[in-house]
């Protein structure tokens, strides 16, 4: 096998149902460390009230927005047009978009502008409108979004990307304490398409669909996830989230993401990425690799993160792919109970990998290597790092490596191979069978 098959043609490179399991969150107590909590700030006491009373004289800044979508309309267009503003939306207000501004329910956002909302604030499109997405952030835009849902987005355009939120190259989003969710796009980005710098935080993405790639988020720009929720949408590849550029995740889950082909829950297409402090698990692909995958040349790091129970349905990897020419380095992390239809249940590596104190176990693969496969020409060193009690219907249950592969065991750092089935290792120096 010369390659995962994880990159897929006519995948965009540009933008394109269960919470986590308590398991998940044991693995964080096997770590030494508390799970990511995406729905408090680390904030207590005085630092809450503190929080508080910022956010309400941040809205008493503001200018308020009445229960009128045309109002809406007026006061973003007014807004633009003075360089920016900060509104205040209705409380409890349901602003019903009924028809496309350039193909979007709002006026673009060309300048600085805060949209303040409140408990069950939304914004959706009528269900009886034309399709169009929410909202557009133009070139030299800078939208922040606090305390809303956007929602019922739809853009079934062949290659429309971002059906919530579009962000154009120069354009700036930050979601805070926000929800996008249940918007549905013909190309990329079910949720968010990025091709500028996008933050999300304290957010959830959830429940969105694409017919390309990232159901959740899909980016080509600079996308910053924290303390945030990536839950249940859907693509064709890349269910959670896709970068092609480069991507930040901290303190956040990606869980019960779906993918047709590849990447369930997170898919690193080319670029840089970094996950930290972060759970990924119950993703599932069609394909290969349930849960990160990191394509070809993608240099990542993971630390501190949990990849767990997630799925590759009719081909490899359950957990995490590291596809050619990429270079992987993952830090006091979990990799635990992934399954893959083939070969390689926890973990597959076409390139550069180094675990490094960490739990690779009871991860199962159909075929051959259990807990980790090793390709050909293919690097793996690892470091302090416990491989136990994964399973391979054929061989090599710990790891199995291909002939030409390198795997250094570095025993004298604490690395332990032991108590896999049918064998611990195939093609492996140092290791005990």
């Amino acid at each position: 096998m010369t390659g995962l098959a994880l990159t897929t043609a006519g995948v965009a490179a540009s933008p394109a149902a269960a919470r986590i399991t308590p398991s998940a969150e044991d693995r964080f107590e096997q770590l030494g460390r508390p799970a990511p909590d995406i729905h408090r700030d680390e904030g207590k006491g005085d630092e809450k009230r503190k929080g508080r009373s910022k956010q309400e004289n941040d809205r008493s800044k503001g200018i308020p927005v009445a229960c009128d979508t045309d109002k809406l309309i007026a006061a973003i267009t007014l807004a633009n047009a003075r360089g920016g503003a900060m509104l205040d939306l209705a409380k409890g207000c349901t602003y019903l978009l009924t028809a496309a501004i350039d193909d979007a329910g709002l006026p673009a956002v060309t300048t600085p502008i805060t949209l303040n909302g409140g408990k069950h604030t939304t914004i959706t499109r009528a269900a009886a409108a034309d399709q169009f997405r929410i909202l557009t952030v133009d070139t030299g835009g800078d939208l922040t979004l606090n305390h809303l849902t956007i929602t019922g987005g739809q853009t079934t355009n062949a290659g429309t990307d971002g059906a919530g939120v579009f962000v154009d190259a120069g354009g700036t989003l930050t979601s805070n304490h926000s929800a996008i969710t249940r918007n549905i796009a013909g190309g990329s980005g079910g949720g968010i398409a990025n091709n500028g710098t996008t933050h999300v935080h304290a957010s959830n993405v959830s429940h969105n669909t694409a017919s390309a790639a990232a159901g959740g988020v899909a980016s080509s720009g600079v996308l910053d996830i924290s303390k945030s929720s990536i839950h249940a949408n859907a693509a064709m590849d890349g269910g959670g989230v896709t970068s092609s550029g480069t991507v930040r995740i901290e303190h956040s889950r990606i869980s019960g993401n779906r993918a047709h082909s590849s990447g369930g829950g997170l898919f690193v297409m080319r670029g840089t990425g970094s996950v930290a402090d972060s759970s990924v698990t119950t993703n599932i692909a069609g394909d290969v690799v349930g849960g990160i995958l990191a394509s070809l040349g993608v240099q990542m790091a993971i630390r501190s993160s949990v990849i767990a129970e997630n799925v590759a349905e009719a081909g490899i990897v359950g957990g995490l792919g590291v596809d050619v020419d990429a270079s992987v380095v993952v830090t006091d992390s979990i990799v635990k109970n992934n399954n893959g239809s083939g070969n390689g249940g926890g973990v597959y590596n076409i390139a550069e990998l180094v675990l490094r104190n960490t739990k690779v176990f009871g991860n199962q693969s159909g075929d051959q290597g259990g807990g980790i496969y090793n390709e050909a020409s293919a690097t793996l060193a690892l470091f302090g790092t416990k491989v136990t009690k994964n399973i391979a219907v054929t061989d090599g249950g710990g790891i199995f490596n291909e002939v030409g592969g390198t795997v250094d065991l570095n025993n004298a750092t604490g690395t332990v191979v032991v108590k896999n089935r049918p064998n611990n290792c195939v093609n492996v120096p140092d290791c005990l069978g």
